[in-house]
């Protein structure tokens, strides 16, 4: 294997498409409280975009071999088929790219933001890796999964010595039910390879339908939150709108049809742009009106 289709598989199973959904949390709750542009800044966003995913997705892939072989999605944007000889290829490049970041990270942190660092990469390992794999733990899987999306922006507001008002918790709040409704979801287009692969999920165990609605559920209540986040912010409920519209065709989707939620799910992939689009725009206006 050449070192340019090796580096091409490693892309690949670092899901490109999902980059942005860790690197801005952190981006953008680092520069709003600090308000300025550091090396910290620069470094930390770097991390969160491509070495933090292929150290999530990464080991995901490796440990999910076995089932991923009976899975249709993988082997392209949507996660990697990674062969064996790729596997210990891929662990070591997760460590190689990821420790120098964590070593600085540290060094330009305090005990707090260790703390907050130390939770994300364990829920990155605990996810997918043998004796632990919190991925088969029902409900489990969907907080940890959340937790990987949530966690670098707590991180870099810690960082950045934020205060933490109860609005900003709301926010917070708002985005851990968004990431845990956005697994769930995810997770119902699986149903039928992770059960033959061994595999237990929180749509394996409850089933389509009931997942699909949980993820409604939960995104109509991350929209509430987000009403008492003050103004402009509070314009963000609006953004719970296209993901439950997005989830609303398989409300009552049969276990054995789950992968026609694939449909939805290439949707939701693309509706994240458009979501960080407007996300930036009341961060902008937000800055404006708290200078």
């Amino acid at each position: 294997m050449t070192f340019g289709s090796t580096l091409s598989t490693l892309v690949v199973s670092s899901r490109p498409l999902s980059w942005i959904n860790t690197a801005f949390p952190f981006a953008a709750a680092y520069v709003t409280t600090t308000r300025e542009i550091n090396l910290t800044l620069v470094l930390g966003t770097i991390f969160f975009l491509i070495p933090y995913n292929l150290a999530m997705y990464g080991i995901n892939d490796v440990f999910d071999y076995e089932s991923d072989l009976k899975n249709p999605r993988k082997g392209g944007v949507e996660g990697a088929l990674l062969e064996p000889r790729m596997h210990r290829v891929t662990l070591w490049a997760a460590a190689i790219t990821t420790i120098p970041f964590l070593v600085y990270l540290v060094v330009v942190g305090n005990p707090l933001s260790w703390l907050v660092l130390a939770i994300s990469m364990f829920a990155v390992y605990a996810y997918s890796a043998k004796g632990l794999r919190f991925k088969e733990k029902p409900f489990l899987d969907s907080i940890t999964s959340s937790t990987h999306f949530v966690s670098p922006a707590i991180y870099g507001l810690v960082l950045a010595g934020a205060q933490f008002t109860p609005q900003l918790w709301a926010i917070l709040a708002a985005f851990f039910l968004w990431g845990a409704a956005s697994h769930a979801f995810g997770a119902v287009q699986d149903i039928v390879p992770d059960r033959e692969g061994g595999i237990a999920s929180i749509a394996t165990v409850f089933g389509g339908k009931r997942t699909v609605r949980l993820a409604v559920a939960a995104y109509g209540l991350a929209g509430i939150l987000m009403l008492f986040t003050g103004w402009p912010t509070a314009l963000g409920a609006i953004l719970a709108v296209p993901y439950m519209v997005t989830c609303a065709p398989f409300w009552n989707v049969s276990d054995a049809s789950a992968e026609t939620a694939n449909r939805g799910w290439r949707t939701f992939l693309a509706l994240n742009f458009v979501s960080g689009f407007f996300v930036t725009m009341l961060l902008i206006a937000w800055w404006a009106i708290h200078p």
